[in-house]
């Protein structure tokens, strides 16, 4: 849980725009969710949630689907969100990042890492005190990586090192278009290299692991998870909460789409922010929603979905939710520190810190997890 009253288990500027008919803004909103691959989602479990005198626009990485699926009609029934109609887009993080940024309407973002919400601050969408406005840095739910195998784990996979053995076939996203693809490398690189100590083994880790291992590369960790289910891989590198719903489903599941999930003993916590675009039409409709995410109600839906709650009282009540023992969890403020060490020549004089230095050393244009990609795993 990231309450923080435990240890986690163990394994401004306003950018101007003219303001659209809300005829116009629908269909653009709906046609963003259909070119997202998200399908319809006014009435997820027959629910109505488009009808209201006010309305949201939330554009959302893949992953959280479920969790608003079951958020949205709960805040509809309080008093503050009962004229609330909603429209949602959900895709990969980088892609629904960079639609808003090129003006697609947009009243509340959730993406997978942090620096999807810089690149709006950076056009001027977001306020660069964003992740001041709400509690826990404006992160609202939170998961760790975890291994999902097939039933039984008939690979025998349980650590990370086990996914490197001669014919072990892994699924995970592309970095280049997926936030979650960045977790999952995340993990697996602060438990090789000691947190960033040492940098070659975590690289040569994650080459090996591209060059060798990794034969399908989705665009979202949604994509990831359909790959899986349709029986490429034998491990999928996820998150969570993704395990989870996997796992609730084997009941129903096909034998050979029935999965088990490992937490590994060192991992990664994953933080997948919100923040309201600045060129909202609905600004007191998104503040509403948005601060109804941290409320207790609402973080006991995200943990019933498989989503870690950041509020410590709800996380120690649903601990029993979320199996496994991690004795080791990394964070971006850790990696962060180690790999921004002797960059504040560069910096104004100051080292840079958080998903700054994990994107500068890793993911950048230049980082080395993009070269070793862009080189398809080879020297």
């Amino acid at each position: 849980m990231f309450g923080g009253h435990r240890p986690a288990l163990r394994n401004e500027s306003v950018s101007p725009r003219r303001p659209l008919p809300w005829v116009l803004l629908a269909a653009i909103v709906m046609l963003v969710v259909s070119a997202c691959g998200a399908g319809s989602t006014d009435e997820p479990g027959g629910a109505d949630i488009s009808s209201g005198k006010r309305h949201v626009t939330l554009i959302a990485y893949a992953t959280p689907k479920p969790g608003f699926d079951a958020i949205i009609p709960a805040f509809r029934k309080t008093e503050q969100g009962r004229d609330v109609g909603f429209y949602q887009s959900y895709g990969a993080s980088g892609d629904q990042s960079r639609k808003v940024a090129r003006r697609v309407p947009a009243d509340v973002v959730n993406f997978s890492v942090e620096p999807d919400v810089t690149r709006l601050v950076k056009a001027g969408l977001v306020d660069e005190n964003w992740k001041k406005a709400y509690p826990n840095n404006s992160t609202p739910f939170g998961s760790v990586v975890v291994l999902v195998v097939r039933k039984g784990n008939p690979k025998n996979i349980h650590t990370w090192n086990d996914l490197l053995r001669p014919g072990i076939s892994v699924i995970t996203p592309n970095p280049s278009s997926s936030g979650s693809a960045k977790w999952n490398l995340l993990a697996p690189y602060a438990a090789v290299s000691d947190g960033g100590k040492n940098r070659a083994a975590g690289l040569d880790y994650v080459r090996e692991l591209v060059r060798d291992h990794v034969r399908v590369q989705p665009s979202s960790g949604r994509a990831a998870t359909t790959a899986f289910e349709q029986g490429q891989g034998d491990v999928l590198i996820s998150y969570e909460n993704e395990a989870i719903m996997l796992a609730r489903k084997n009941a129903s599941a096909p034998a050979s789409q029935r999965i088990d999930y490992v937490v590994p003993s060192t991992t990664f916590k994953i933080e997948n922010p919100v923040a309201i675009v600045n060129t909202t039409e609905n600004r007191s409709a998104a503040e509403d929603f948005v601060s109804y995410l941290f409320t207790p109600q609402a973080q006991r839906i995200w943990a019933q979905q498989g989503f870690r709650p950041v509020d410590k009282t709800v996380a120690a009540q649903t601990a029993d939710l979320f199996p496994g023992t991690i004795d080791k969890l990394w964070t971006i403020k850790d990696l962060g520190s180690e790999l921004g060490k002797g960059t504040a020549a560069k910096n104004k004089g100051k080292d840079l810190t958080g998903w700054k230095a994990v994107d500068s050393a890793l993911f950048g244009t230049s980082g080395e997890i993009t070269k070793i990609y862009d080189a398809g795993g080879k020297q």
